[in-house]
Parts: C-alpha cells; structure tokens; sequence
C-alpha cells in the first residue's frame, strides 16, 4: 500500500509539473514583398534619340570663288537640279574663252601640217622630193594633232570649272541648315548648305556600350514621339555603330522607320524601345534570386495557403541589375523578391505590398 501511494505522489507531481509549463507559441507569418512575374521582351528598356534622315549631303563648290546668289534658306523644299547657290563666273569664264582661243589655234596648225604632210607624201611618190623632208613633214603633223588634242582637254576643262560656278541640288529634299553668305569667299569642298532626303528617315539613339551585344540587325523597335507618346512607328535595326563614343562610351544605333507619320519630323525627340517579342522573358531583380552552388531558386508564394515553395529556374545573364528567366517559373506566380535567405520552404508569410 504505502509502494502505491508513493507512486501516485510521483505521478501527481509530475503531472503538476507538465501543466506549469507553458506551450511553444506557432511562429508568425513573415511578412514577405512580392512581385508578379510578367513575361517581357529580352531587352525592354527605352531608349531617347531624334528623328534624322537616312541621307543628308553638305553640298559645296568644287572651286575657289566668292558668293554672289544663294536663293535657299533653312526649311526650303528643293528639287534635284535646283541652284542652290553660284560663285562669280568672270575668272571663269575668261579661262574657257582662253582655252577656245588655244583650240583654234591648234587647229588651224594641225590643219597647216597636215596639208604639208600631205604634199611632201605626194612629192615623194614622184621621186621630186627626199624621204628626211617628209619624215619631217609627218613629225610636225604628229606634234600639231597633239597641241590640239592637248587644246580640246584643256578647254573641256574649263567649261567644266565653269559650270561648277553654279552649286545644284543632287536630289529633292529639305535644307537643314545654310553655312555660307552671300559675298562669302568660300573654298572647294567648304559647306554652303545641308539638305537631307526626307521620305526615308530614322530613329538615331545612343546606347551604352554594355547593352550593344543584346541588339543585332533587323531588330524590330517601337519608336514614340516624346512630346506626344501616344503617336508610335515601328522600324528595324539598320546600322549599329562599330565604335564607341570617347566622351560617353556609347554606341550610336540607326533605326530605319517604317511608313513613319508625318508627325515624325526631323529632329523630332523620340523614344525607341525593343518591340520584337519572339522569346519573351520574366525579368527579375536580383534579390529575388537565391544561389546555392550551382542552383538558382526562388521562393513561390501559394495563393491560396499562403505559404513558400522554393523552386529551382533557369536564368539568362543578369543585365543591369536583373537577372531574366528562361525556364521554370510562369508568368501569373508571385515571387518573393526580399529577404529570400531568411525564408524556409514551407514557411508561411504574409503580403507586404509589391515590388515596382
């Protein structure tokens, strides 16, 4: 009896014991920031530049002279074969009479020794006359065909320095800009005027050179006017620059328009961003990302337990700042984008508003 009552003692203690402790408490849910995964192009960031023609000239007198007529301003419409401007012909002119006046002189020379030729071949035909003196006859002739050959270069020569006393327009364009005033004496090959073909234009940007390697030719871009975005044109990759630029180290790229509103005028400020959309991809920052060896994760949150997953993906090279998701996770899933290493799998979490 007294074994039994010792033994309910014990148990009672002990049960005593067990109630004065108190239960562990459930961890709280972690409040977690999120982001709702959307799939977008590979490179989606925008781009500023301005409208600038595909084809621009500086035209300029081949020859040395001062200005007497420039017709043309900046903004005037003009045609192929237009003047656009004339240097003062006199000098010009008074060199292509000189080289006619040669002309003819040469001529009536040659014209002389081939008369003479041809009566010395007569005369020695007839054994009247020696063979030396119509070798001689028939040098003369050779030397006055070519002064006159030398004649007729010469006054080419100067008609055609003549006709570049009058500057034309190659083709029919815009002038963008005059540089040259009339009573300018203006040098060959020194600008008197900018005009650009208007009809084909582009959407010149400058992009950093870190991002060059992410375009490549053809690439279809969405271009919107800056002053009113909701009017767009889309173009293609023409021309990327195979040098940076000393100053900005950036790269200057060539957007060719096509059908561009007429709203797109030169010099018009745009924005171009990537609008080729064939590999769309998710994009996230980079501390969404949890690295473990050579395992990239990161955590899902289940809508409707509101509880982690950790998930393994497949990500491209980061670029500024994100890394881009090529496989393994969908575009409707939230993703934790904060405080991943102290997050286990399984672990219950509340939403703590959405990342930009």
């Amino acid at each position: 009896m007294r074994r039994l009552s010792a033994a309910a003692a014990l148990a009672g203690l002990a049960l005593l014991a067990g109630c004065g402790k108190e239960q562990p408490k459930a961890e709280p849910p972690r409040p977690a920031l999120t982001v709702i995964a959307a799939p977008a192009p590979a490179f989606d960031t925008a781009f500023s530049g301005t409208i600038q023609p595909q084809t621009q000239s500086a035209l300029s007198f081949r020859v040395l002279g001062r200005i007497i007529s420039r017709p043309i301003k900046a903004g005037d419409r003009v045609e192929a074969g237009q003047i656009v401007a004339a240097i003062d012909p006199t000098s010009y002119e008074a060199a292509a009479r000189a080289a006619a006046a040669t002309l003819a002189s040469a001529r009536a020379q040659f014209e002389n020794a081939a008369s003479t030729e041809a009566r010395q071949s007569a005369l020695l035909a007839k054994k009247t006359a020696s063979q030396a003196a119509f070798d001689s006859a028939e040098q003369a002739r050779a030397s006055a065909q070519a002064s006159m050959q030398q004649a007729e270069a010469s006054l080419v020569k100067a008609r055609e320095q003549l006709s570049y006393t009058v500057l034309r327009a190659e083709y029919s364009g815009i002038v963008t800009t005059t540089s040259a005033e009339i009573g300018q004496t203006v040098s060959p090959g020194q600008a008197v005027a900018n005009v650009a073909e208007p009809t084909r234009r582009d959407a010149v940007i400058d992009a950093p050179e870190a991002a060059i390697d992410s375009f490549f030719l053809g690439e279809k871009f969405t271009v919107a006017l800056q002053i009113n975005p909701e009017i767009v044109a889309s173009g293609s990759l023409r021309e990327i620059s195979p040098e940076s630029d000393a100053a900005t180290r950036s790269r200057r790229l060539k957007i060719a328009l096509e059908n561009p509103n007429r709203e797109f005028r030169l010099g018009s400020t745009i924005s171009a961003r990537v609008a080729s959309g064939e590999d769309p991809l998710i994009r996230l920052p980079v501390s969404a990302v949890l690295h473990e060896g050579d395992k990239t994760s990161v955590f899902i949150v289940d809508p409707q337990t509101m509880k982690v997953a950790l998930r393994a993906i497949d990500v491209a090279p980061d670029r500024d700042g994100r890394f881009l998701v090529r496989g393994g996770l969908r575009g409707d899933e939230r993703v934790v984008v904060a405080g991943v290493h102290r997050l286990k799998d399984g672990q219950q979490v509340r939403l703590f508003g959405s990342a930009p």
